[in-house]
């Protein structure tokens, strides 16, 4: 008496079993696809009892991929009891084996382990995944820090500036920042005065202050002077970031 040896396919910890293998272990003559879909009028339900796929021939034969089904346990065992014959008893007693080993405690236990095992290797490999994001976010937290340095130090600051104060930032002087400020089209010079064209003369970006001096001759005169607002000042910053001339204390952090 030969052996009966139906292989068997876990599906997400499901045991399953090829129909066509099932249909060649009970030496049914009947050809397959006849004789499962007259199975299937039993009440068996795809999605449910079983699924359909393309599978190659094992016969040797040339030809296209061939529809089998993947069955469960207990739909294979229906299948046995309704041949009603001796190979149809022995292959049912065969899954009623199978099921009593994928059941048994130790076999339960080995599969509770190995799904403790992938979810510690899946928390490990998300563990890893957030330590690898962390670092990136705090590398971005430390890029963006001098941006916020300056920007807290401008914030802080109160009242005008001087020109040549702004300049100082960037380890520079009034002279050079108020000719790179006139060649990129912010300002322009009238007599001994700095005025910022008019794209950018009412955004508060300067103010105007008088201060009275002494000629030569020891008579009053009025003489203007122009300061930035801190508005100004971050806009000179922008402007100038974007030439990659950043001012020192970001130069010193990067």
């Amino acid at each position: 008496m030969n052996e009966i040896t139906i292989a068997v396919k876990y599906d997400n910890d499901n045991p399953t079993v090829s129909g066509r293998e099932l249909h060649a272990a009970l030496e049914v003559r009947t050809q397959y696809s006849i004789w499962f879909d007259r199975m299937c009028e039993y009440g068996f339900s795809e999605g449910i009892d079983y699924y359909s796929f393309l599978n190659n021939r094992s016969d040797g034969l040339a030809g296209k991929p061939r529809t089998d089904h993947q069955l469960t346990i207990d739909m294979a065992k229906e299948l046995c009891m309704i041949q009603r014959t001796e190979i149809g008893k022995r292959c049912r007693e065969y899954f009623i084996n199978l099921e009593k080993q994928w059941n048994s405690p130790d076999a339960v236990m080995a599969r509770a382990l190995q799904i403790a095992d992938q979810r510690l290797e899946l928390a490990k490999q998300q563990n890893g995944s957030l330590i690898e994001t962390t670092a990136i976010q705090a590398k971005q937290i430390e890029e963006m820090k001098p941006k916020a340095t300056y920007c807290d130090m401008v914030l802080q600051s109160a009242g005008l500036m001087p020109i040549t104060t702004i300049a100082k930032d960037y380890g520079k002087s009034a002279k050079w920042l108020n000719k790179w400020l006139h060649e990129h089209g912010i300002q322009y010079k009238l007599g001994k005065v700095w005025l910022l064209y008019q794209k950018y003369a009412d955004r508060g970006y300067v103010k105007s202050k008088t201060f009275t001096v002494l000629d030569e001759n020891g008579d009053s005169i009025a003489k203007p002077n122009t300061q930035r607002t801190q508005r100004g000042r971050m806009f000179i910053y922008e402007q100038l970031k974007k030439e990659g001339i950043l001012p020192l204390i970001e130069q010193d952090d990067s």
